[in-house]
C-alpha cells in the first residue's frame, strides 16, 4: 500500500499530540510545555525522581527536565471561566507537589476554577545548569501562554488567567507579574504569540521578597503567610502589601496566627488556616475573576 500524504499528515499530528500528553498518578492529563524539549534541556535524558517525605508522606519531585502542567478542570457546568497556574515550592531544589500543588488544584477545580500544577526546572538542584530568571521563569511564562492557547477547549476566559505560588513558587509567581510580554505576533510557535501576563497573582509565603517590584501595572495580588514564618517573609509581606496599596493595585493580605512556613493545603490543617482557600476564592469573586465580563472591561485590564 502506498503512503497517502493525508494519512501521513494525520499520523504526524497524532504523534505530536501524544508527545504532549501523559497521565499523572491520579489519571489527570499532564501536558509538556514544549513538545520537542524545553530550551536548553534537549540533551538531558534522565527521568524525574520522586521521594516520599516522612512523616507527612508528601511526594517530592526532583530532576525536572521536561517541564509540564497537570490539568485539573472543574466538573461539567461548574466552570467560572477563571484559571490558576499553581506553582509549588521547594527552595528551587525540589518540588513539594502534594500540599502545595495537587491538593490545591483539586480544591480549586471543585470550586469552579480550572487549575494547572506546574512542574518547573530547578535552578538550585545538584549540578543544575538552570537559572531562576531564565529557565524557571521561562517555564512559568510558557505555562501561562499554554493555558491561554487551550482556553476554548478548557472553558477559560483568557482575561482571567492567574498564578499562585508557594515559597520558591511564590517567587516565580511574582516574577511572572513583573516580567511579561504580549506575545510575539510573528512567532513560528503559535503559543508564543500569546500574552504571558498573569491577570492576578496569589503569593503564599513567597520567598526572596527583596526581589519584588510593584508598579501601577502590576496584577492584583492576594498575599498570605503564617505569623510564625521566617522574618524575611512574615515581616516583609506587610511591606509588600503597602507597595501595592501605594500603587493603587487591588491587594489583600492575610497573616495567620500560630502558623509557620509551608502550611499549604493539608487534611491536617485546622483552625483559620484550613480556610485560606475559601478566603482566596472570595477574593477572586470580589475582584471580578469568577464572573463573565464584558469585552470593554476585559480590554481595560490588558
Amino acid at each position: 500500500m502506498k503512503n497517502h500524504p493525508l494519512i501521513l499528515a494525520c499520523l504526524c499530528f497524532l504523534f505530536s499530540t501524544f508527545s504532549l500528553l501523559s497521565a499523572s498518578g491520579d489519571g489527570k492529563d499532564v501536558i509538556y510545555l514544549w513538545p520537542n524539549g524545553a530550551p536548553g534541556s534537549q540533551s538531558f535524558t534522565n527521568k524525574e525522581s520522586v521521594r516520599i517525605a516522612e512523616p507527612t508522606g508528601d511526594h517530592v519531585v526532583t530532576d525536572v527536565h521536561k517541564p509540564s502542567i497537570t490539568v485539573y478542570l472543574p466538573p461539567p457546568g461548574q466552570a467560572t471561566g477563571a484559571a490558576v497556574i499553581v506553582t509549588p515550592g521547594g527552595g528551587h531544589r525540589e518540588i513539594w507537589i502534594d500540599h502545595e500543588g495537587y491538593n490545591v488544584a483539586e480544591w480549586l477545580s471543585q470550586h469552579g476554577v480550572a487549575a494547572f500544577v506546574l512542574k518547573y526546572r530547578l535552578a538550585l538542584a545538584t549540578n543544575s545548569t538552570y537559572t531562576v530568571d531564565r529557565d524557571e521563569l521561562g517555564d512559568m511564562q510558557r505555562a501561562i501562554r499554554l493555558v491561554r492557547s487551550r482556553a476554548d477547549q478548557w472553558g477559560i476566559d483568557t482575561n482571567r488567567v492567574g498564578v499562585m505560588g508557594f515559597s520558591a513558587g511564590g517567587e516565580l509567581a511574582f516574577l511572572a507579574g513583573m516580567h511579561y510580554d504580549n506575545g510575539k505576533a510573528n512567532a513560528v510557535d503559535p503559543i508564543q504569540r500569546l500574552s504571558c501576563r498573569p491577570d492576578f497573582q496569589a503569593l503564599i509565603y513567597p520567598g526572596n521578597l527583596y526581589r519584588i517590584r510593584v508598579s501601577a501595572k502590576s496584577p492584583p495580588a492576594f498575599l498570605a503567610c503564617g505569623a510564625n514564618d521566617r522574618p524575611d517573609i512574615s515581616l516583609a509581606l506587610p511591606k509588600v502589601y503597602l507597595k501595592f496599596k501605594r500603587e493603587k493595585v487591588p491587594v489583600e493580605l492575610h497573616i495567620f496566627s500560630g502558623v509557620g512556613h509551608g502550611f499549604g493545603l493539608r487534611p491536617t490543617n485546622t483552625g483559620e488556616i484550613a480556610n485560606w482557600p475559601e478566603i482566596f476564592d472570595e477574593w477572586l469573586g470580589q475582584n471580578g475573576f469568577l464572573k463573565k465580563q464584558s469585552t470593554q472591561t476585559a480590554n481595560k485590564r490588558q
